[in-house]
C-alpha cells in the first residue's frame, strides 16, 4: 500500500512528466532515444490518460500536453516522432495556436469591455452632498 507522501509523490512526477509531453522536442528526444517503442513506456502513457478527467487536469499548466498524450496512444504518431522535420512542424503549429488564441482572447475581451454599460459613479458622501 502507497503512503501518504508516497502518493504525494507519484502525484508530482506524474504531473511533471505529462506537461512535458506538450514539447515536441521532448517528444523527438523519446523517440530518438527508442522509448516510444518499448511496450512498457507505450503502458505508462495509457496509463497516464487519467489526467484526462478534470478532477486531474486542473492542475496543468499545459493543458496542450493531453492532445499530445492522446497522440502518443497511435502507433504511427510515435514513429513520425524521431522525424526532425515532424517535430519543427508540430512546434511551429502549436506557438501559431497560442498566437492565434492570445489575439483572439484580447479581442474577445475588448469587446466584452465595449458591450458592458459604463459603470455610475456612486453619490458623494457626507457633507459635501448637502452643499
Amino acid at each position: 500500500m502507497e503512503t501518504e507522501e508516497q502518493a504525494r509523490n507519484r502525484f508530482q512526477s506524474e504531473l511533471e512528466f505529462i506537461q512535458c509531453l506538450a514539447n515536441p522536442n521532448y517528444l523527438n528526444f523519446l523517440a530518438q532515444r527508442g522509448f516510444l517503442r518499448e511496450k512498457p513506456f507505450i503502458n505508462y502513457l495509457k496509463y497516464l490518460l487519467y489526467w484526462k478527467e478534470p478532477e486531474y487536469a486542473k492542475f496543468l499548466k499545459y493543458p496542450h500536453c493531453l492532445h499530445m498524450l492522446e497522440l502518443l496512444q497511435y502507433e504511427h504518431f510515435r514513429k513520425e516522432l524521431v522525424n526532425a522535420q515532424c517535430t519543427k512542424f508540430i512546434d511551429e503549429q502549436q506557438l501559431l495556436h497560442w498566437q492565434h488564441y492570445s489575439r483572439k482572447r484580447t479581442r474577445l475581451q475588448q469587446a466584452l469591455a465595449e458591450q458592458q454599460p459604463p459603470q455610475q459613479q456612486p453619490p458623494p458622501h457626507g457633507n459635501a452632498a448637502a452643499k
